[in-house]
C-alpha cells in the first residue's frame, strides 16, 4: 500500500509538471486531471478506503486489456461503456469497422469481445498493472443510477424485459402493497421510488448497473493513470487515445436520454430522508470523484 501511495504521489507531480510546462491548449485535460487525482487521493484517505488490499483476481473482471497499446480500461455500466467496449474491440483487432456504432451492442458486451484482466495469470497481472495505462470514466452517481433505472425499467427493449422479469416482478411484489396479480406478473411498471426502496433494503450491489464505481474498479487500491468524466467525455476520450498512440478513432458520443435534465423530476418523488440514505450508499463515488448534490438540492450533504 505504501508503494501505491508513492506511485500516486509521483503521478500527481508528473501531472503538475505537464500542466506547468506544456502549452495551455494541450494541458487543459491535465489541469482537470490534477484536481481529479487530488479528489481521489483525499477521498480514499478521508473515507479510510486506502487500507491494505488482499488481491482477489475475480475483483479485476471489469478491467479490459489491450496488449497492443498497453491500455487497461475499467468499464462502468451506464457511463458510455458500450462505446468504450467498441473502441477496445477496434484497438485489439477484434473489429475493423470505421464507424464504431456499426458494432452491435450485444457483440460489444459479449464476454469474448475483449480480454479481461481477471482471465490472465496472476504473475502477468502484476506486471501489466505496473506497466500499462489504466483508466476509467466516472459519472455523477445519481445521474448514473437514474440512467440505469430508465434504461432497465422504462425502456421497451430486449435487455429491459430481462430486468423487468428478473428484478421488476420481485420489486413490485415486495414493495408495492397494492400490487395486482397482473402487476406482479409483468414487472414492467416499477416506479423510481419503488426501485430506490429496493436498493436501500436489499443493497446497491445486486447488479453491476447500479453497483458503486468504487466496488467495480477499486480506485483506492489500483493506480489509475487517468480518470475521465462523463461530462467531458469527448475530450477525455481523445486524451486517453492520444496517450497510448491509438490509431484515429472517432469516439461516438450520444446522450439521447437527457438523463441529467430529468434528475430533479425523478428525485422529487423521494423524501429528503430517502435521498440522504441513498447518498450514504454511494458516498464513496461522490467523495472520490468530486461530485455533490448542489444542483439537485441546492446544497451538499455533509
Amino acid at each position: 500500500m505504501l508503494m501505491l501511495e508513492l506511485r500516486k504521489k509521483h503521478q500527481f507531480l508528473v501531472l503538475v509538471f505537464l500542466a506547468a510546462f506544456l502549452p495551455f491548449y494541450e494541458t487543459y485535460p491535465w489541469l482537470e486531471q490534477i484536481t481529479r487525482q487530488e479528489d481521489l487521493m483525499l477521498g480514499c484517505e478521508n473515507l479510510l478506503l486506502n487500507q491494505p488490499w488482499v488481491r482477489n483476481v475475480s475483483q479485476l473482471s471489469h478491467i479490459l486489456v489491450d496488449h497492443d497499446h498497453k491500455l487497461l480500461y475499467c468499464y462502468v455500466p451506464k457511463v458510455a461503456c458500450t462505446n468504450w467496449k467498441r473502441v477496445m474491440m477496434v484497438l485489439t483487432g477484434q473489429s475493423n469497422v470505421t464507424n464504431l456504432v456499426d458494432i452491435p451492442s450485444n457483440i460489444a458486451h459479449a464476454n469474448s469481445s475483449t480480454i479481461r484482466l481477471s482471465e490472465l495469470p496472476e504473475s502477468e497481472i502484476n506486471k501489466i498493472l505496473s506497466e500499462y495505462t489504466l483508466f476509467l470514466i466516472v459519472r455523477h452517481p445519481f445521474e448514473r443510477l437514474l440512467s440505469a433505472y430508465r434504461n432497465k425499467f422504462e425502456d421497451n427493449i430486449t435487455s429491459s424485459r430481462y430486468f423487468q422479469a428478473r428484478y421488476g416482478k420481485h420489486i413490485i411484489k415486495k414493495y408495492r402493497p397494492t400490487a395486482t396479480i397482473a402487476d406482479q406478473n409483468s414487472g414492467d411498471n416499477v416506479s423510481f421510488a419503488e426501485f430506490v426502496t429496493y436498493l436501500l433494503n436489499e443493497g446497491v450491489d445486486t447488479n453491476e448497473h447500479w453497483t458503486p464505481i468504487y466496488d467495480l474498479c477499486l480506485p483506492c487500491q489500483l493506480n489509475y493513470t487517468f480518470i475521465g468524466h462523463y461530462e467531458t467525455l469527448s475530450q477525455d476520450a481523445q486524451t486517453i487515445l492520444d496517450m497510448v498512440g491509438a490509431p484515429p478513432v472517432v469516439f461516438p458520443v450520444t446522450r439521447a436520454g437527457h438523463t441529467k435534465d430529468k434528475l430533479k423530476e425523478y428525485f422529487q418523488q423521494l423524501s429528503i430522508f430517502t435521498i440522504e440514505h441513498l447518498y450514504k450508499n454511494y458516498l464513496s463515488d461522490f467523495k472520490l470523484f468530486g461530485y455533490g448534490l448542489e444542483d439537485l438540492l441546492g446544497y451538499d450533504l455533509a
